[in-house]
Formats: structure tokens, sequence, C-alpha cells
């Protein structure tokens, strides 16, 4: 194989793996930052961050191969996906599962640092981040599993720093889960009139009429329960300080996403990273300042 091929190759599997679109890696990581920040009560061992930070990449790679598997009859008849190497015929169903074996083995390489507790754990995440694609051809709601997917890092973070998942872990867990289906419902907000045609399942058609009146309502339930995560630990002023600029956000989110213009519904979507890293400040904040 020629070096011209090779490279062709190289980036199909780049766009295969989304590389090119750090957003969702990001989405992935910030709640796993949450996590250890808090079970480490600061900043954790550079050993397990770099593990996390890793295995993060390259299971999100992993989650958008399989996703693009999955899709592969419907994103040529989806505007937004058209364009995608599977749609143009530029990858075939053998390359596109090698290489989600070859990404879950990175990741895997990733838990060898760990405990075993953490090995263990990492299966549940391992069935729930392959399986999620699949769960739009039935499940009313397949962005509530994507965020069962998404929260997986955080016991998983806990187990590795403490060998224990306590209860503000859960806390973090479920209001993970709940901004995961906000910010994905406004991502399929962007898609609904493509789904709609081609007949897959997503909680933005699931909540017809009140898409956006959901999108709200889940942010707001993340928030509830981000702010029984900080009474859990304890926290300090910096942390509180973020909650009014968090409700701001989510305010705004909700008057731009009512819309329901396909652009801004997804530009609304991309928004999000930085609601991630306003959390994980406010938990950094609270940790360096009461240590």
């Amino acid at each position: 194989m020629d070096k011209k091929i090779l490279l062709q190759k190289a980036d199909i599997y780049r766009r295969l793996m989304r590389t090119d679109k750090p957003i969702g890696t990001m989405l992935l990581l910030w709640p796993t930052l949450w996590a250890l920040w808090t079970a480490a009560r600061g900043l954790p061992d550079l050993l397990i961050l770099a593990a996390f930070v890793l295995g993060t990449f390259f299971m999100r790679s992993a989650g958008c191969v399989i996703n693009d598997f999955a899709d592969r009859g419907f994103d040529g008849a989806v505007e937004r996906t058209k364009n995608r190497p599977f749609a143009r015929g530029e990858v075939s169903k053998k390359e596109a599962l090698l290489l989600t074996l070859a990404l879950c083995l990175a990741a895997a390489l990733c838990l060898l640092p760990l405990n075993r507790a953490t090995w263990l754990m990492s299966l549940p995440a391992l069935f729930l981040a392959l399986s999620y694609p699949f769960t739009k051809r039935f499940f009313p709601i397949p962005q509530l599993y994507l965020g069962l997917a998404f929260s997986f890092g955080i016991p998983m973070a806990f187990t590795a720093v403490t060998g224990a998942v306590p209860p503000a872990a859960w806390l973090l867990f479920a209001a993970n889960v709940f901004w995961t289906l906000a910010y994905d419902t406004a991502y399929a907000m962007a898609d609904k009139e493509d789904d709609l045609k081609i007949g897959i399942k997503t909680s933005a058609i699931t909540f017809g009429r009140y898409d956006a009146e959901a999108v709200l309502v889940c942010h707001l339930l993340s928030t509830v329960l981000m702010v029984a995560a900080g009474i859990a630990i304890g926290a300090s002023w910096p942390f509180w300080l973020a909650v009014p600029f968090v409700l701001r956000f989510q305010w705004k989110q909700y008057l731009a996403v009512r819309t329901r213009e396909r652009d801004t519904c997804f530009h609304e979507f991309l928004a999000n990273n930085r609601l991630g890293a306003l959390w994980f400040a406010a938990i950094a904040a609270h940790f360096f300042y009461t240590t």
C-alpha cells in the first residue's frame, strides 16, 4: 500500500473517530474530571489523571466509529451526516469493526495502572458505549441511555482514587445523566426533521412540541443534583458562585432552542462544553480554597 493510500485511509479513520471534532470528547471528559477532583479532594494522582484522559479519548473515538457503523444506512439521508465516511462509501464494515476493536484495546491499556475494581467497572461502561447507537431503533429516549454511558466515568474515577463509590459520586452521576439528556436533546432537535423521515427514535421526537421545555427541565434537574452534590461535599463559596451563571446559561439556551432552528440548536449543543468547564472550575476552586 503506497503512501498516498495510507494517508487517505488515515484521513478516513480520523473522520470516523471525529478527532477533528473534540466537543464529544470534552463532554465526556468534564464529568470524569468533576469526579476525579472530588474523589481526590483536589488534584488527583497524575498517572490516574492521564489514564482517564487518554481512556476518555479512545472510548469516545470507539463510540463514534461504532455509531457510524450502526447508522450506515441512515447517515446519507441526514443533511448533517451525509458526508461521513460510511455515507460516502469510503470505508467497509470490516474496517470500522477492526478500528473499534483497536480503540477499545487502547482504552483497556489505560486501565493497567488502575485497581482491579476499576477494571471490572469498565465492563458495563464498555457495553453501554458500544450498544448505545443501536438503541435508536427501539428506545424512545436513546439520549437517556447515552447519559448512562457518558456518566460511567464518574463511579470509575471514584473507584480508581478511593476504592469506593460514595453518595456524592451517585449525585454527580445522576446530574450528568440529566445534563447529557438536555444537551443531546438539543442536538437531536437539529436533526428532527430528517430523523422523522428515516424513522429512528430520539428524545426530540418523543418529547414532541415540548422538546425545548424538556431541555430546560433536564438542565434544571441536573443543577439541583449538582447542588445536592455540593452540599454532600461541604462545598465552599467558590462552588456556589457558579450556580447563578449555570442557571443563566440554561435559561439562555432554552430561549435559543425553542426557536427550533437547525443551526441554532446545533450551536447550543456545542455551547454545553462551557457549562461542563464551569462546573469543573467550581469544583476545582472549592478544593483549592479549602486545602
